[in-house]
């Protein structure tokens, strides 16, 4: 049987647009933070020296977007209910995570813009548009906001680590349709 992917969210999983968001945010998350901990092993003779954070700061800045997107799509299109088989405290454990994962972007993005313009700067989002710099005192704006993004960056990926690990557990252990509805398939897909 053919099941043709429906872009909105139903009670029994997850949409075409929501799974997208899902997945590209979670995959550009990851590359960030790759090449965020890359760009700062370069030297200043590199030729990635000056591009590399070029790129790290458009990537984020269209992740920001992606990441504002994707809020105002929960909202639009609700996520589907969690299954009956899990407990309070499963429930409120994941909305939990889920609120820390989208607070702890947020604030990456923040800081991540404090970073980049400390100077008095604006961003350059792949030469197609500037972000204009709004705070800017150099020295000290850009060390703490440093240290708080490295922080952030290394809690979001241990916390993410975390949420997809518990996804596998509810797949292969408790065998319900957790994983399954980001997946785009649920048993009311296969008629279990």
């Amino acid at each position: 049987m053919v099941v043709i992917m429906q872009l909105r969210n139903s009670s029994a999983r997850y949409g075409l647009i929501s799974m997208l968001l899902h997945w590209g945010i979670a995959l550009a998350v990851y590359a960030m933070f790759g090449l965020g901990l890359w760009m700062v092993t370069l030297s200043y003779y590199d030729g990635w020296y000056h591009q590399a954070p070029e790129l790290h700061k458009s990537i984020g800045i269209v992740l920001m977007m992606g990441l504002v997107i994707r809020v105002i799509w929960r909202h639009i299109s609700r996520p589907p209910s969690a299954p009956k088989s899990h407990s309070t405290l499963t429930r409120v454990t994941a909305a939990g995570a889920h609120i820390a994962l989208y607070s702890i972007l947020f604030a990456i993005f923040i800081s991540g813009y404090l970073i980049s313009t400390a100077d008095g700067k604006p961003i350059s989002v792949f030469g197609l548009f500037d972000v204009p710099a709004t705070l800017s005192d150099a020295g000290s704006q850009a060390d703490l906001a440093g240290q708080i993004h490295l922080w952030l960056a290394w809690s979001v990926v241990i916390l993410s680590a975390l949420h997809g690990l518990a996804a596998l557990k509810h797949h292969f252990i408790d065998k319900d349709d957790t994983l399954k509805r980001m997946l785009g398939r649920s048993s009311v897909d296969s008629g279990a």
